[in-house]
């Protein structure tokens, strides 16, 4: 019996809830979680190279380990697909604060693609100097599990060269965060490393999508592309 979960919270549960399987996940967490400070040191000095180190290392969790969101006789055959890599759509970028809300104010709850819903706030949004234009996204906490950082997206690729429903930019509860400028405080946003939620790989996963707010009208031609 596949645990039920949501792509922002856990997702990639796929067993018996056996201790072995509860085992493998955590060691799914600790290669996710390192993965990214790897990442995180590598783009201070050279984004390329930490971006071809993510892809090299992610499509082999993919592949090779016990909890890829993956279905297992897809897994050995598995390539990844990329756009490639565009350094302008990096970006370094400060949070503006949200409006205060009144006390007591329900979290809002994210589309999704399944009947599980989970929590969130709206904390802020960001201003992307996009070549064609300035762009803005609401930026997301989660309200449950152990909180996190969530910045979905859709774009104009959607449907046909990405998921249909989006990709996500920031998924920290899943320590998918390249973290912020040290100097300044300000998010580090590389869509080069948007990934595509668990559903786009197996329609078993209820993933939070991003709202109408976060939809971009523009083809973001970076990070992960349909398999």
């Amino acid at each position: 019996m596949t645990t039920p979960s949501t792509d922002a919270e856990v997702a990639w549960s796929q067993g018996d809830g056996s201790v072995q399987d509860r085992l493998t996940l955590a060691d799914w967490r600790r290669r996710v979680a390192a993965l990214y400070t790897e990442v995180r040191a590598m783009a201070a000095s050279d984004p390329a190279v930490a971006l071809a180190h993510w892809r090299t290392v992610r499509e082999w969790l993919f592949r090779e380990h016990p909890q890829s969101p993956l279905p297992i006789g897809d897994r050995a055959t598995f390539r990844a697909r990329h756009f490639d890599h565009d350094p302008a759509l990096r970006f370094i970028v400060p949070v503006e604060p949200a409006p205060a809300t009144d006390p007591g104010t329900l979290a809002m709850e994210l589309p999704n693609s399944g009947a599980e819903t989970l929590a969130f706030r709206r904390i802020g949004s960001v201003r992307l100097p996009f070549p064609t234009g300035e762009q803005r996204l609401s930026v997301f906490w989660m309200t449950g599990y152990a909180g996190g950082l969530f910045i979905p997206f859709r774009d104009a690729t959607n449907g046909d060269e990405t998921y249909g429903a989006g990709r996500y930019l920031v998924d920290a509860a899943k320590s998918h965060d390249l973290g912020v400028d040290d100097a300044t405080g300000a998010l580090i946003l590389d869509f080069n490393f948007a990934t595509q939620p668990s559903c786009a790989f197996d329609p078993r996963w209820a993933c939070p999508l991003a709202p109408p707010e976060n939809r971009l009208d523009i083809p973001v031609r970076a990070g992960e592309r349909l398999p």
